[in-house]
């Protein structure tokens, strides 16, 4: 519902008081869109999943939304809640990295930048990590990597798909080279995954930068990405600088992306889910064919001669 059929609507209803005064409208009742400006009622914005209904625009959500999203409702199974970073290298900027997580543990109510678990897309088994781009950025350090790998890994032997969203700023610089060995150890983990013949799809979320791009993002069997997203693995200016020279308007979109070969396809929030449960129904494995009848198996090659 737009705002101007809320007013018609409330037009229509006669006086909205005894007074003919008009009440306050409760904060958050109305959600404006960053892209075109439209007020749409919250509740109908959450309904279509956070896309705009006038342009499209993919509002940012996070991991407990994308799970309900996905996952079949009773159905998600938690994996790893317990880990958690530690400093190892005493990192210090204007605050040290223990303050920041623990601070960022306090806000966002996670242990660390990703979400992973088991549970059921539409019915079908599915084995799910989503990147929270709340939790330092979606950063990817040690924790990240070490659930990432873990979950793959629980996949394999339980023979399930995998799903990864990807939302992230790239490598976590406060644990330096232990962060850029988890590019190394989720590749190690879907190379297993890819010679049990296992399908892995990546969804490439607005933004997915650094070293997840340079790492199992781009690793899927097929890759999909919502609109507009932004993907990439150096910033914009980074590339110009580098390059000298002006880039594309569009460079670093999903759109460009699909153009260049580097995404499979581009997918609209509220079409997702169904598209994911298609592609794992089209990739599951064949079952074992029905065994041939017993006059069937009985019968031999016979030998033909032909004339002289």
């Amino acid at each position: 519902m737009s705002l101007f059929d809320w007013f018609a609507n409330r037009q229509k209803s006669g006086p909205i008081s005894k007074e003919g005064q008009e009440r306050e409208i409760a904060d958050g009742l109305w959600s404006k869109c960053e892209a075109c400006g439209v007020l749409t009622y919250t509740k109908d914005l959450q309904a279509n999943q956070k896309v705009c209904p006038e342009c499209h625009h993919h509002n940012r959500v996070y991991s407990d939304e994308r799970i309900r999203q996905l996952i079949d409702a009773n159905t998600w199974m938690a994996l790893d809640t317990g880990l958690k970073a530690t400093d190892p290298l005493k990192f210090r900027d204007r605050k040290t990295y223990s303050d920041r997580l623990r601070e960022m543990q306090e806000k966002t109510k996670l242990a660390d930048s990703v979400q992973t678990g088991i549970g059921r897309l539409d019915g079908l088994p599915v084995a799910l990590g989503v990147m929270d781009f709340r939790f330092m950025g979606g950063s990817m350090g040690s924790v990240v990597g070490e659930k990432l790998t873990r979950m793959i890994e629980r996949a394999t032997r339980e023979r399930l798909p995998v799903i990864i969203v990807c939302a992230s700023g790239g490598a976590r610089m406060q644990e330096g080279m232990l962060s850029l060995m988890q590019m190394a150890k989720i590749s190690g983990a879907l190379q297993r995954l890819q010679d049990a013949r296992l399908l892995y799809i990546p969804v490439l979320t607005h933004p997915t930068t650094g070293g997840v791009t340079a790492s199992f993002a781009m690793l899927g069997d097929i890759i999909l990405a919502e609109p507009k997203a932004t993907i990439g693995f150096a910033g914009r200016r980074v590339v110009e600088q580098t390059l000298r020279e002006k880039l594309p308007e569009d460079f670093q979109t999903a759109e460009y992306l699909l153009q260049h070969g580097f995404v499979d396809a581009i997918v609209s929030r509220t079409q997702l889910k169904p598209t994911l449960a298609r592609l794992i129904r089209l990739h599951q494995p064949l079952t074992t064919p029905p065994a041939l009848p017993v006059h069937l198996t009985e019968i031999r090659p016979v030998s033909v001669t032909t004339p002289d």
